[in-house]
Order: structure tokens, then C-alpha cells, then sequence
């Protein structure tokens, strides 16, 4: 009866040391397959609502599946990092073998999620899938292109909810606009948390993360600014122009420019941005900005 006890245990920890590779926490970031809901109107169609959530479902395995490829590859490096040393992989939690197994399995089921939900979106996720397993392999070592990765997994997470609305309603459109104020906002947090990596881990971040010798704090300031400016200035004119002109979402913006500007505060002042997804849950001004910039948002599209 011990052994058996004993060996329940062992599955248990082994099943709650994958869920911990696959990192939950980073399942905020796949939020962003909703925006198209958000602004296309059709949060109150239950049909559609479940479709996206699939989506979603298919992104966090598919990003689970990203995470554990990274983490066998960079197994060496955490194990140096004060933090990342204490993930699964890392840890010997997990063997990499059994890792290699639970990603083949979770990459099978997602793309068994994802095929039925329309062309469009399959393509999206395929091209994520391409994408990120590159950045894993070395594109994340190529200074700028790192940066520019991250974006890009953002937009086609953005794109891929609104592909997947497609399928169902043809005539949604999507704007160019949107994918500049995706691509630009997804670009920001990638910079600052570059900086935050920059900062905390002084001269040990070259051997945690080889592409930081490339950059330097002026470089990587400047970077801020530019993207700064540009998602401030897309969304602005994407809520300005088009079709959103006669629902007055320009007076959103206060709420944009306010969340920024607190990000920045917080990674200036506060040493943060190193996880972004803690910071938007953490904050309470920032999270309470989230808030009525959505409750906006949705007041003024009903």
C-alpha cells in the first residue's frame, strides 16, 4: 500500500512539475486572441466566444510547447540563473526526455484544437509554432530580431482570434491599425523587458542571455522611446480613422497614454518589466487602467 501511495505521489508531482513547464503565468499574454471580439462587437455571441476560447486553449499548449523546447535548450544557462534555476527542467524535476514526450503530446493536441476552427487561424498558428521554434533554436541570440519575434508571436495571436471570427463572418475586416498597435505595444514590452535583463543581471547576462552583449542602455533607451511614441501615435490614428471615427474611441486614449507611462514608471523607477504579466496583474494603477480602458472601450462599441 506504501509503494503505491508513494508512486501516486511521484505521478502527482511529475504531472504538477509539467504544468509548471508549460508556465500558466505566461498564458495571459494569449488574452490578446480576444481583441477581436473586443472590437469587432461580438462579445455577446456565445458561439463565437467559444470558438476564440478554443483558440486560446490551442495557444497556451502551443506556447507550453515553445517554453519546454526553450528550456531544454537553455538548460544550462538557467541553472545559472538566481530565478530559472528552479524551473522544472532546470531543476531535474522533469527529465528531458520526459519533456520531449509531454511536448510532442501537447503540440499534437493543440493542433487537433486549433484545425477545425477555420484555414486562417491553422495558418496563424503554424506560423507561430515555425516562429518561436526558430527564436528557440537561435534567433533569439541575433540582436533586434529577438525583440522583433516576441512582437510578431503577439500579432499573430491578435491576427489568429481575429481569423478565427473570420471563418464564421467574413466581412469582419482587419486593419492594418490594428496590427501596428499590436505590433508596436508587443514590440515596448519586449524592449523594456530587454532592459530590465540589462539591469538585474548586471555582467552574469551575457551568459544567461547571449544577445544582451549586443545591446547597451542608451541603445536600448532609445528603442523605448521609439516604440513609446509609436504605440501611443498608432492608436491613436486607429482610433481617429476608419470606422471607429464615429464612435468617438478616441477619448480612450487618456487610458492608453496613462498605462504606458505608468509601465515606464514602473520599469524606471520600479525595476520592473522583467515579467510583464505580473506587472499588468500586480499594479493596482495599472491594473485598475486595464480595467476602465475595457469598460470604455465596450461602452462606446455597444
Amino acid at each position: 500500500m506504501e509503494t503505491n501511495g508513494n508512486a501516486a505521489v511521484s505521478r502527482g508531482v511529475s504531472a504538477l512539475a509539467i504544468l509548471r513547464s508549460l508556465r500558466p503565468k505566461q498564458w495571459t499574454k494569449n488574452f490578446f486572441l480576444y481583441c477581436g471580439l473586443v472590437f469587432s462587437g461580438g462579445l455577446s455571441d456565445a458561439a463565437l466566444v467559444g470558438r476564440v476560447s478554443l483558440g486560446f486553449l490551442a495557444f497556451c499548449l502551443l506556447s507550453g510547447v515553445i517554453y519546454i523546447v526553450n528550456d531544454i535548450q537553455d538548460i544550462e544557462q538557467d541553472r545559472m540563473h538566481p530565478r530559472k534555476r528552479l524551473r522544472p527542467i532546470a531543476s531535474g524535476a522533469i527529465s528531458i526526455r520526459g519533456a520531449a514526450i509531454a511536448a510532442a503530446i501537447f503540440l499534437a493536441v493543440s493542433f487537433a484544437i486549433v484545425l477545425p476552427l477555420g484555414w486562417r487561424f491553422a495558418l496563424c498558428a503554424l506560423a507561430y509554432f515555425v516562429m518561436n521554434f526558430f527564436y528557440s533554436m537561435g534567433l533569439k541570440h541575433v540582436v533586434i530580431i529577438d525583440v522583433f519575434c516576441v512582437a510578431m508571436g503577439f500579432v499573430l495571436r491578435a491576427y489568429g482570434g481575429m481569423a478565427i471570427i473570420q471563418a464564421i463572418n467574413p466581412a469582419l475586416e482587419i486593419t492594418a491599425w490594428f496590427l501596428c498597435c499590436t505590433f508596436f505595444l508587443a514590440l515596448f514590452l519586449a524592449i523594456c523587458k530587454r532592459r530590465h535583463e540589462m539591469i538585474s543581471l548586471a555582467e552574469n547576462g551575457e551568459s544567461h542571455r547571449r544577445v544582451l552583449s549586443e545591446y547597451s542602455p542608451e541603445l536600448i533607451d532609445q528603442m523605448v522611446s521609439a516604440t513609446t511614441a509609436s504605440t501611443i501615435l498608432s492608436y491613436g490614428l486607429w482610433t481617429a480613422l476608419g470606422k471607429f471615427e464615429q464612435r468617438h474611441m478616441i477619448y480612450t486614449l487618456p487610458f492608453v497614454v496613462f498605462g504606458v507611462f505608468r509601465y515606464l514608471y514602473l520599469v524606471y523607477r520600479r525595476d520592473g518589466g522583467g515579467e510583464p504579466e505580473q506587472l499588468l496583474l500586480n499594479d493596482a494603477p495599472l491594473l485598475a487602467c486595464i480595467v476602465l480602458w475595457l469598460a470604455a472601450v465596450l461602452a462606446l462599441l455597444s
